[in-house]
């Protein structure tokens, strides 16, 4: 069982170091049901299919029934077992799709083929949307070659200048999905480009503060220590050869990587994305009622699924632990 939150029973304990582990724990759990904004897109049809297929998801399709079923044939996608909501109107269907996971009638809410826009204001409708008054942060989760762990990284695509109290809950939520996918006391590293507090630098100031609070026990479940610049961050030879090492809480070995806004987030997912070979990764909207999958229309197939698996876990979580 984890530390920090009522855990999920899983058939082994084990932390996920990769996309395939966090599918293996959603194997044993009951599959989630999904509602898909939107849903004549083959990409996203492919993924609902394959999620389906793992156990991870049972997909409600919101959309225009006689495109979704033609992409599909298309396609090859089979649509058996998947409800279908016949909707032509976008902005209608995505307000049934999100409404059915306001309810409590699904666990998970997925974009489809609709403007980014127009989904997320299905997501922050006061009526049947998914409002919780938190701050919402897009949490993007990489397996990377070499790196012995999966990285979780925020945020990369949807808050531009974070305060100091969006970095806390940032960190809260980031935590949450850490340890959902199995990493017990996660390592919170708040990056800047050195290392030292410099007044001059307030995302130095800002990373001192959260490692402060999470000493003071006012962040829970995980350890936070800043500013770190990103390769004392993730690299243990590089942690090991900088003076006063031994004094550090992470030396190369952290989980979850805070950028102090979204230009460092999203250029470093860019680059890690186009510039890593063998690189996989997947992304959940956090922050909301229930996890978000609001990946982007050029995505692949297996970054969709991957998404899906990573939010399968948090809805479990979710529900075991009570989380508001």
């Amino acid at each position: 069982m984890m530390s920090g939150a009522k855990g999920i029973e899983m058939k082994e304990d084990i932390m996920s170091a990769s996309f395939e582990e966090i599918i293996a724990r959603v194997k044993s759990l009951p599959a989630k049901k999904l509602s898909i904004a939107v849903a004549q897109d083959g990409r996203v049809l492919e993924a609902a299919a394959r999620a389906k297929e793992l156990g991870i998801a049972v997909p409600v399709l919101f959309g225009n029934e006689q495109m979704i079923r033609d992409i599909a044939r298309e396609r090859g996608v089979a649509l058996d077992g998947m409800e279908i909501v016949d909707e032509e109107d976008d902005q209608k269907a995505s307000l049934k799709a999100v409404g059915l996971v306001h309810d409590g009638d699904a666990e998970m809410y997925m974009k489809g083929e609709l403007p980014t826009s127009m989904f997320l204001k299905s997501v922050l409708n006061k009526e049947c949307g998914l409002r919780t008054g938190k701050t919402l942060s897009h949490v993007c989760i990489f397996e990377i070659p070499g790196i012995d762990r999966l990285l979780f990284l925020s945020d990369v695509a949807f808050l531009p200048y974070p305060t100091l109290e969006d970095k806390e809950q940032i960190i809260n939520m980031d935590v949450r999905v850490a340890t959902a996918c199995g990493i017990e006391n996660p390592k919170v590293a708040p990056l800047a480009a050195v290392e030292v507090v410099n007044p001059k630098m307030p995302a130095t100031v800002e990373a001192d503060q959260l490692a402060r609070w999470n000493l003071e026990g006012r962040i829970k479940n995980c350890i936070v220590d800043g500013p770190l610049s990103l390769d004392l961050a993730i690299d243990p030879a590089a942690a090991a050869h900088k003076p006063g090492a031994e004094n550090r809480r992470i030396v190369g070995d952290a989980d979850i990587l805070l950028f102090p806004d979204i230009h460092a987030g999203n250029l470093v997912y860019k680059a890690i994305t186009h510039l890593t070979p063998g690189v996989r990764n997947g992304n959940i909207l956090m922050g909301t009622k229930a996890p978000v999958v609001l990946t982007s229309r050029s995505d692949s197939v297996e970054v969709k699924v991957n998404s899906l698996a990573v939010a399968a876990v948090v809805a479990e979580q979710l529900k075991a632990a009570g989380w508001d």
